[in-house]
């Protein structure tokens, strides 16, 4: 019941994860990103006791075919898992177990894998696959919130979704963007709203954790374009 994108950027070498479902709070169930190292999902029916083995995996620079047979072999139920993944080598695999409920299915590109479950038709994740390498000129966070909301426009689950989450490391050991929406009616649009409120915000929070910056109003006030006019209004 899940649709989801795991992609590395080739510009800057970040791995990120943006995922949406019907069921809530899917942030902390299923993506799961080792900074320069490697992003997966692990969804249909989760398993979040996968979710160390895979950091595990990642962390040992294995290839994304071997995390996958390693996830798989590890798991009493492989065939009700969908798993993606793109490793340290920026090589994409992905696996759909034949008891994950139609339509489901996934598709690999150049550094990155987009798979659904419960989904309208194939078209869904033909539609994510379409967005994400058209955003190319964009940065990674932003290109995963782009195939997400293509997911959804495409026709994403037929009962609707209800929670999606947005997680990207770069070089640091924290994640640089880690958004969260748990339950919500309109999920990717709150995402969306969420994603373009903190972007110009990413370099604060990578500088405030090296050294004292001011706080986030007067940073944004200095940085991001008429927000200081619209708050002072």
């Amino acid at each position: 019941m899940t649709f989801s994108i795991a992609a590395r950027c080739p510009k800057t070498g970040q791995y990120g994860v943006g995922i949406a479902t019907y069921s809530p709070n899917v942030g902390v169930r299923c993506p799961v990103v080792v900074p320069q190292r490697g992003a997966a999902s692990l969804q249909a029916v989760a398993n979040p006791y996968l979710l160390p083995i895979a950091r595990s995996l990642m962390q040992a620079s294995l290839s994304a075919e071997k995390i996958v047979a390693e996830l798989l072999s590890s798991d009493p139920y492989p065939q009700s898992r969908q798993i993606l993944v793109v490793d340290v080598y920026g090589h994409a695999h992905a696996f759909t177990g034949e008891k994950n409920p139609a339509w489901a299915g996934h598709i690999v590109g150049d550094g990155y894998a987009v798979a659904g479950n419960v989904l309208a038709g194939e078209g869904v994740v033909k539609a994510m696959a379409r967005a994400f390498e058209d955003a190319h000129d964009q940065v990674l966070a932003e290109r995963l919130v782009r195939a997400v909301e293509a997911a959804r426009d495409a026709g994403g689950q037929p009962e609707g979704q209800n929670s999606s989450a947005l997680m990207v490391y770069g070089d640091q050991p924290f994640p640089v963007v880690d958004l969260r929406v748990d339950l919500h009616d309109q999920p990717e649009a709150e995402l969306r709203r969420l994603w373009d409120w903190f972007c110009p915000m990413v370099p604060y929070y990578v500088e405030r954790a090296i050294k004292p910056v001011p706080r986030w109003w007067q940073w944004r006030m200095d940085h991001v374009p008429g927000w200081k006019a619209r708050h002072l209004a």
